[in-house]
């Protein structure tokens, strides 16, 4: 054999040998935090690209197989904006808007909870499936799980006002996943459309969840220069809302978390769906994927 051919092997082993050591310090880390995780339930709002793009809705699916075959106990709350639009435009209902959000008609909330309750549900139950989750498809309609209110002018949209986690305890103590449409009825069984974010908000709330993982399309809630918040409190969530650091879409996400943290929750995360497998590397790893809210320190 060359020397060349030994400079070769000795670099292939090499490479090797520290795959393995990374892997391995990757493991070390993760069974603790598997541990504080066993038992506890975390709620995922999953939506955005992370949804539409096949590649990373399979290593979504795949995570949450994983987290639930560890002993964590999963929600996910799922939204569909945008498959939503694509059939309304198929069937030829016209969306109106009221200051850029969609009036929800009487024709539009048949279709969303088609395409909620019924295509995009059954699809991530079907995906989760697969993967070996044990998935079941639920919407805050099945056993009076979520009631709401009507909220605004924007016709059948509302926000959740009581929640019954009866349905959601059960499925998991079957050792089940709950993957929940936010579409809920009123006291008088009027169907409503329900943010997302807010369904999930409420789910988590009720649950006393340990974490709510809101994925979306950004990294987390960023400084005034664009760099990534890793960690902020109750306290400074409200702070950089103020001054306007944070804006935008991000005003509702973070709003919500603080509710739901002072309602018992006891972290809320927003990160990057787009990210590969976003929800291991937050949960198992010392690195997280995004921001934490937390609540104040005494």
């Amino acid at each position: 054999m060359s020397n060349q051919d030994n400079k070769i092997q000795d670099s292939e082993r090499r490479k090797l040998e520290g795959r393995v050591e990374m892997e391995a310090r990757v493991l070390a880390q993760a069974l603790p935090n598997m541990q504080r995780y066993a038992d506890k339930s975390v709620v995922i709002k999953y939506g955005g690209h992370a949804m539409g793009d096949d590649a990373l809705a399979e290593a979504f699916c795949g995570d949450v197989a994983l987290i639930k075959q560890s002993g964590v106990n999963p929600v996910v709350v799922h939204g569909g904006g945008p498959q939503i639009a694509t059939m309304l435009e198929r069937v030829g209902i016209k969306s109106e808007f009221k200051n850029g959000l969609r009036i929800t008609d009487e024709k539009t909330i048949e279709i969303v909870e088609m395409v909620l309750a019924g295509t995009i549900n059954k699809s991530i139950v079907t995906s989760m499936n697969a993967k070996g989750a044990r998935a079941i498809g639920l919407s805050g309609k099945d056993g009076e799980m979520v009631l709401v209110e009507k909220t605004g002018d924007l016709g059948f949209v509302g926000e959740p006002i009581k929640v019954n986690r009866e349905v959601i305890d059960m499925v998991m103590q079957n050792g089940m996943t709950p993957i929940i449409a936010p579409v809920s009825p009123d006291k008088n069984g009027q169907t409503y459309n329900v943010n997302a974010d807010t369904f999930a908000g409420a789910i988590a709330g009720a649950l006393n969840a340990t974490r709510l993982l809101f994925l979306t399309d950004v990294p987390g809630v960023l400084d005034k220069e664009g760099n990534l918040l890793r960690e902020i409190s109750v306290k400074q969530a409200k702070a950089l809302i103020k001054d306007g650091t944070i804006s935008g879409g991000m005003i509702p996400k973070v709003e919500t978390s603080i509710n739901v943290i002072e309602n018992g929750v006891e972290g809320v995360v927003i990160l990057n769906g787009k990210t590969p497998h976003a929800v291991l590397i937050e949960l198992f790893t010392e690195y997280g994927a995004g921001t934490l809210i937390v609540k104040d320190e005494l």
